[in-house]
């Protein structure tokens, strides 16, 4: 059992900010009131600091395309187009660097993707970034991927010369997928009703899980075109638990992103103009979504940009406009409920999973570093433990 004594704890709950003592025991938050600590609890003073939940990144690679390996690691099955049949958690690696980087820097939960070569990638997963196995950090199975534009139809058009290569390759691709399970599902409920022998296909499975919303959609879409065309797809196959990955040119068309409650998941914004469907990214986005009334979360796309630098991707946010009441939340309870993990993790509340980072500072502003982290009631991180000095580390 821990107390953290003294600090000004963030709940990103509506009771806001507040003056109390965070008691964690067994793994969760027991308490976040103005009280005394239990006689029995190790207790922490940060007093001067501030107390927020651990942050959340909802769209990761971490885990996945590992620190320092090549480009891609196991995020894109890319023998086909449509792989629904794969899950992140079989490729998820708990020793992954970047997971430590991530950890030590408060980002205790990241959605672990497949990549977007593929039209449909797989099963994605919220996962904890302290660990020993996959297993014990999974928190649940939060979507399918699929994916728009630039990617796919390089990976499989231009590298394999095959469908898509085209938008509206890509398109057909993900109509045909889903039409497909739309028969599969028909299939098998007859087959149900009949008593009759029934195949069942893993891929088609999965994806008859988000014809019945037990999985949303995330879709990456950079280009407001692209976008609209999910937009389209989803509507055509009555696909509402959805959300848009990147949604890089989401400012241009933010009322059509509130008009369909579709949240969007921005990011990474601290990039060059790599590629033609990027040339409009600005980090003005989130914040004018925002103000079109979108439920905004801010990710990294890790490695893309290193998943310990969450945090200064909300600072430029707010720098470019986005509500400095809302920072917070942007990284911890909406992500939280765009990924339907809310009940665990995203804010500090009695009986939530206890993950709690402790900063020396408002935690997106540049000269901020964390001093403690908890990640299911563990102390991974001490800063005075724990810090290296990475001249200690250099092989003179």
């Amino acid at each position: 059992m821990y107390a953290l004594v003294g600090g000004t704890v963030h709940t990103a709950t509506e009771r806001g900010t507040i003056d109390a003592t965070v008691v964690i025991d067994d793994g969760e938050i027991a308490s976040v009131e103005d009280e005394e600590p239990p006689e029995e609890a190790t207790v922490i003073d940060v007093s001067g600091h501030h107390v927020t939940p651990g942050l959340v990144d909802a769209h990761s690679h971490a885990g996945m395309a590992e620190w320092g390996e090549p480009e891609d690691g196991d995020v894109n099955e890319g023998t086909s187009a449509v792989t629904p049949h794969v899950n992140a958690l079989d490729g998820f690696h708990p020793r992954d660097e970047e997971l430590k980087h991530a950890f030590q820097n408060g980002v205790t939960a990241v959605s672990a993707r497949m990549g977007s070569g593929n039209v449909i990638g797989g099963i994605i997963c919220s996962m904890k970034t302290h660990g020993l196995t996959a297993d014990e950090m999974l928190i649940r199975e939060d979507g399918m991927k699929a994916a728009m534009g630039e990617n796919p139809k390089r990976f499989h058009g231009e590298e394999q010369g095959r469908q898509p290569s085209t938008r509206p390759g890509v398109a057909a691709t993900l109509r045909e997928a889903l039409m497909e399970a739309e028969d599969y599902v028909d299939r098998r409920e007859h087959a149900r009703n009949e008593g009759e022998p029934f195949e069942r296909d893993l891929g088609m499975e999965n994806l008859a899980r988000v014809l019945t919303e037990e999985l949303p959609l995330r879709v990456h879409a950079h280009r407001s075109d692209d976008i609209m065309t999910v937009f389209r797809i989803a509507e055509e196959f009555g696909i509402e638990s959805l959300s848009i990955e990147h949604a890089t040119e989401g400012h241009l068309i933010a009322e059509e992103f509130a008009e369909r409650d579709v949240p969007a998941i921005v990011g990474p914004s601290l990039y060059s103009g790599a590629k033609y469907e990027l040339r409009n990214i600005t980090f003005e986005t989130p914040a004018i979504l925002r103000e079109a009334g979108v439920k905004v979360a801010i990710q990294t796309d890790a490695p893309v940009l290193p998943q310990q630098h969450l945090d200064v991707c909300v600072g430029l946010a707010v720098r470019e406009g986005f509500p400095e009441s809302e920072a917070l939340e942007a990284v911890t309870r909406y992500p939280a409920e765009i990924l339907g993990i809310d009940d665990r993790v995203g804010t500090l509340e009695a009986g939530t999973d206890a993950d709690v980072a402790v900063w020396d500072g408002i935690f997106y502003e540049n000269d901020s570093r964390t001093r403690h982290v908890f990640v299911d009631g563990e102390h991974v991180f001490d800063r005075e433990r724990d810090a290296v000095d990475p001249r200690d580390e250099y092989d003179w």
